[in-house]
């Protein structure tokens, strides 16, 4: 009974840090003069906001285009909208679903349906907290810049090595390359934070664990940014033309 009630406290408490987080989405909307000018900076430059129609892809920028530095509103916009795009709550359910629970965790969340959403309760506030962290806050304080640069064009070795190598560089708002600070040092954050309501991370193994599950995640999300738009135009050329 107190496992119980101490997991209904944990919900409650998650989906409260969610709705926080969900905030900058809409206090942190541009004025309608500022509007084109954000869109052109912080816009994917030809994949759309998602890839395929669901996943994620508002952080991707042609890497031929001029660099333009960000605002920390616009980070903030990138980061909101990668995090609460609607196709990220079915990835999470996705995730939780094919990631099959350990004894550990059936003792800890239960077992059926309402083990089933208590993990997956979990897993959408580490998945949020990652992006917003990663992709948001630490570029504003850090001055970083969240955005993927996607190549393109070139040999597919070369592709691969710009999109796995960006996990560990990224761009400074002055545009130098530098440490990618942002992404490691905000998804170990992210993993500080989920210690606070995930019992399983009970140990620096467990935790060091999800942490290099969160980069993963991320580095394969830069894979699908690089490579996405070319899987497109090959299995629906006709429909890619049209656009």
């Amino acid at each position: 009974m107190v496992v119980k009630k101490r997991n209904s406290v944990l919900n409650v408490v998650i989906v409260f840090v969610i709705s926080l987080f969900a905030l900058p989405l809409h206090a942190q909307e541009p004025d309608a003069p500022a509007a084109a000018e954000n869109s052109a900076a912080a816009a994917p430059a030809e994949s759309g906001k998602r890839l395929f129609g669901v996943i994620p892809n508002y952080r991707t920028v042609d890497a031929s285009i001029p660099f333009s530095t960000l605002s920390a509103k616009q980070k903030l916009n990138i980061a909101t909208h990668d995090s609460f795009d609607w196709p990220s709550y079915v990835f999470a359910a996705a995730l939780t679903f094919a990631t099959p629970s350990s004894k550990d965790q059936s003792a800890s969340y239960g077992g059926g349906v309402d083990g089933f959403l208590n993990r997956y309760v979990r897993s959408t506030a580490d998945q949020i907290t990652g992006n917003m962290l990663s992709e948001g806050f630490m570029p504003v304080v850090l001055h970083q810049d969240p955005r993927y640069f996607r190549p393109g064009t070139g040999s597919f070795g070369s592709r691969l090595a710009s999109a796995l190598s960006q996990i560990v560089v990224s761009r400074s708002d002055s545009g130098h390359r530098t440490f990618n600070a942002s992404e490691w040092l905000g998804n170990a954050m992210a993993v500080g934070i989920s210690n606070t309501y995930s019992p399983n991370l009970n140990s620096w193994s467990a935790r060091t664990q999800k942490w290099m599950l969160m980069v993963s995640t991320d580095t394969f999300s830069n894979v699908m940014k690089e490579f996405g738009p070319d899987l497109r135009e090959r299995l629906l050329p006709h429909r890619h033309k049209s656009k």
